[in-house]
């Protein structure tokens, strides 16, 4: 009797074919973006709506693998408003850290790339689409309107170098207002004590190691506010502090986003930091968008059954429970994902049209929106029809 192979098993000829396969098509779009001299008009566009910062349109970002293709990002849309900040949650996975490198094109290449959808970008008096942008013209847009902090700052400093040399790399790099040598020390201090470090003087000359958690987080926010952003991708920032230096972080982030009317894109798992900082809320699952409205819309009326979970997960005050509710099931494989809704088998609200395709998004209001056939006119739980 011959022996089942495990599920996910691939023959050595199968790999290979694969690995072809990914080269053919990963060669095609890195010869695209490596173009010299493109002309401007190739990713020039105009904002849907020129109050918005950033505009996500069907984004799909995939990545090329020996085992198969990864649908990262499967045709994400949303908007980040100028002055507003707009929280990303859901799980481990979710695709929320590959929406926001797909904005900053860090993705890891070649075998990460942006195969579908628009990235519209506001510049003020233009728009750049970044996801036709060729890779010589993006270091002009890295830092001086898009910036990110990132979630590990020990592994975002480069520990044989004083923050001070840090900082000014970043301002010499950006130098777009001509600044001498003593005008970038000046800098340099101005942006430490802006967020908050005391001694400014001595940390600039220190190494990364020599300071605690919450001081190389504020120095990875000093960097990534050093040319004024447009907008900032916060990635869970406050992931690896203590709950105090937490609320300092958050505050902090507040506060200089108004001081330098930017917007946020903050992108974590955590429930009560997006409470806390977001105006507007998307909820990913699985590479797709779930459900996205203002924070009231979300945290009040939550209407997708993955959202609902993830409520119910929180723990309440003053509220005491034998044992916290966690969603069952688990997560799709991202290689081969059902041609029906991701959440359907690990769903409890399950309604008869969930066997179909992926459902639509539903508009609840004028701000809420929902993929869910709970939602579909003439649909109720149960499967029947009114």
């Amino acid at each position: 009797m011959a022996k089942k192979k495990p599920e996910g098993y691939l023959s050595a000829k199968e790999a290979r074919r694969i690995s072809k396969s990914n080269r053919k098509i990963t060669n095609v779009l890195e010869k695209k973006r490596k173009r010299k001299n493109v002309p401007e008009s190739e990713y020039l566009t105009t904002m849907h709506d020129p109050n918005n910062c950033v505009e996500f349109d069907n984004l799909h970002t995939y990545f090329f693998t020996d085992a198969g293709t990864v649908k990262s990002v499967d045709g994400v849309t949303f908007e980040v408003p100028i002055g507003k900040t707009v929280g990303v949650v859901g799980e481990s996975g979710c695709g929320k850290s590959v929406t926001s490198l797909s904005l900053m094109q860090l993705l890891q290449r070649p075998q990460g790339q942006i195969v579908e959808g628009e990235i519209r970008l506001n510049l003020g008096d233009k728009a750049y689409d970044v996801a036709k942008m060729p890779y010589e013209k993006l270091q002009d847009l890295r830092g001086n309107f898009v910036s990110m902090i990132f979630q590990e700052p020990m592994t975002a400093l480069n520990p044989v170098f004083r923050i001070g040399d840090q900082l000014r790399e970043v301002l010499e790099l950006h130098n777009t207002e001509n600044r001498s040598k003593e005008e970038i020390d000046a800098r340099i201090i101005e942006l430490l004590e802006m967020v908050g470090i005391a001694n400014a003087n001595g940390v600039s000359q220190m190494f990364p190691h020599e300071l605690s958690g919450g001081m190389r987080q504020r120095v990875m926010i000093a960097m990534a506010l050093a040319c004024r952003p447009r907008i900032i991708i916060a990635d869970e920032p406050t992931t690896a502090l203590d709950v105090t230096i937490q609320a300092q972080i958050l505050d902090l982030l507040r506060e200089l986003k108004d001081k330098i009317n930017s917007s946020i894109m903050f992108i974590t798992h955590d429930l009560g930091v997006i409470a806390e900082m977001a105006d507007y809320v998307v909820v990913m699952y699985a590479g797709r968008i779930v459900e996205k409205g203002t924070a009231e819309d979300i945290f009040y009326h939550p209407a997708h059954p993955y959202t609902i979970g993830l409520m119910a997960s929180k723990p309440v005050v003053g509220k005491q429970v034998d044992k916290l509710y966690s969603i069952p099931g688990k997560v799709p494989n991202p290689i081969n994902m059902p041609n029906y809704c991701y959440f359907k088998d690990r769903c409890e609200m399950c309604v008869g049209p969930c066997d179909g395709a992926y459902p639509e998004e539903i508009s609840i209001s004028e701000t809420h929106k929902v993929s869910c056939y709970r939602y579909y006119e003439g649909v109720k739980e149960g499967g029947e029809d009114r």
